[in-house]
């Protein structure tokens, strides 16, 4: 997998860039396998080698296979020098050997741990080390109409609270629901909002020794808010299709949603317009738009944010310090054309150059988004809003993330054990106590 040539003097330095008097090739497997993603991987490399003189060889893997190719290329010794995987494969990867978390650690201590945001650190850490190196995220977002909310005198939606009471003043369908709740049951969005409102109330259904949560006390605050929020919505089988269409028809007063919204709301992309007038392009609905990142319930007053984060780990069979120099690399110097593959979905999780320092953020608001047309998103939201968003990466959270319990955590939620009573519950086919009930003997026969 490797190949070592000789390499002539005059390479040109970069400030977090090691340079070596050999010049090496390895390889990078990665799951942002788009054309245009590829491409802009592809620039980052040749950079890299215009520094360093090592080469990298960019190989697509589709995101669900990652898992099993790593394990299988780890089983023959053959794994890539870099892997690019999801918060869901962080521990078992680590646990498993396939990824040499001493390297991972030390650079981030080299590139500084004030230079990143806590919360994807956090997710990454284990043992006292930090097992892979985060290079982007993205904060799932409550979505509201900030101009409904204030004609009517209402707070944000920052809390269980305060979604019921805008919900009890702006409730007034068809022409206008309250929420767009998902309520199809196969459907990934539907465990992600179900997470997202567990982590608000400070639920989670594993505990911190591996065991099922059989303390139903906040589970049922989860239940009885999901209700609501199903109940405001319209019937039938959702998911994020209808929550999209009907907020950028104005047709929703609130919806849970990624930021890949963010450029459809400022009117960027065709196959998902803004139709709120006649003007699909119109940046009216994105003005009268508001996001809360950290929402709380009853049992948590503090609240949370759900976050998915993506990583850059040294695998075991690597030639480290070329990987290692790499991924440095990713971070600092080729940190632009890797969040610019897109900027709506790739938040980033490295300020700066420097504690303190905040470069790459205003970096990033500077790069274009959408699909038709492109625009910065510091053209169409406030700065006040796109500080908000990115600093719930700081407080980002997902199951069993804390406890080293993230493997059993996302058993259950690749299970959809949650999806599915909380659909019988909302239909009124069982109560609240048998939903509860249900949930935790289910999740105990995982």
């Amino acid at each position: 997998m490797r190949k070592f040539v000789t390499y002539g003097a005059g390479l040109m330095l970069s400030a977090s860039v090691m340079t070596s008097a050999v010049a090496d090739t390895i390889t990078m497997w990665t799951m942002e396998e788009q054309p245009d993603r590829m491409a802009a991987q592809e620039r980052i490399a040749a950079d890299f080698k215009a520094r360093t003189g090592h080469e990298v060889n960019i190989v697509p893997v589709t995101e669900k296979d990652i898992a099993t190719r790593a394990t299988a290329a780890f089983a023959a010794g053959e794994l890539p020098d870099v892997l690019n995987h999801t918060v869901q494969h962080l521990l078992p990867f680590a646990s498993a050997g396939i990824l040499d978390t001493a390297a991972a650690d030390e650079i981030v201590d080299d590139l500084g741990r004030n230079t990143f945001a806590s919360g994807p650190l956090n997710m990454a850490s284990a043992d006292g080390e930090i097992v892979s190196v985060p290079t982007d995220g993205w904060t799932q977002l409550v979505v509201y109409r900030s101009d409904l909310f204030a004609d009517a005198g209402l707070a944000a939606p920052k809390s269980f609270a305060d979604i019921e009471a805008a919900i009890a003043k702006l409730h007034s369908p068809p022409s206008m629901y309250g929420f767009v709740a998902a309520t199809k049951i196969d459907e990934t969005y539907m465990m992600q909002l179900i997470e997202h409102i567990s982590l608000a109330e400070g639920y989670s259904p594993v505990n911190a020794d591996g065991s099922v949560n059989e303390d139903t006390t906040k589970l049922k605050e989860v239940l009885s808010f999901y209700k609501t929020i199903a109940d405001a919505s319209p019937e039938g089988d959702l998911y994020w299709k209808q929550s999209r269409e009907l907020y950028l028809a104005g047709q929703a007063a609130m919806i849970i949603w990624s930021p890949s919204l963010l450029d459809e709301l400022g009117g960027l992309r065709d196959s998902a317009p803004v139709t709120i007038n006649d003007d699909p392009t119109t940046k009216e609905l994105a003005k009268d738009t508001g996001f809360v990142t950290v929402f709380s319930g009853p049992g948590n007053a503090a609240g949370a944010a759900y976050a998915d984060v993506r990583y850059l780990g040294v695998t075991a069979d690597a030639n480290t310090d070329v990987a290692s120099e790499f991924i440095k690399f990713v971070v600092s110097s080729g940190y632009g054309d890797w969040l610019g593959m897109a900027p709506e979905g790739k938040f980033p999780v490295r300020k700066g150059q420097f504690g303190g320092n905040t470069e790459y953020e205003k970096l990033w608001a500077s790069l274009p988004v959408g699909v038709d047309r492109k625009e910065p998103l510091a053209n169409i939201y406030p700065k006040s809003v796109i500080d908000d968003i990115v600093e719930g990466l700081s407080v980002g959270d997902r199951w069993g993330v804390s406890d080293g319990q993230l493997e059993t955590a996302s058993k259950m939620v690749n299970a959809r054990v949650m999806s599915q009573v909380i659909r019988k519950y909302i239909d009124g086919e069982i109560s609240l106590d048998d939903a509860a009930n249900e949930i935790v003997a289910k999740h105990k026969n995982l």
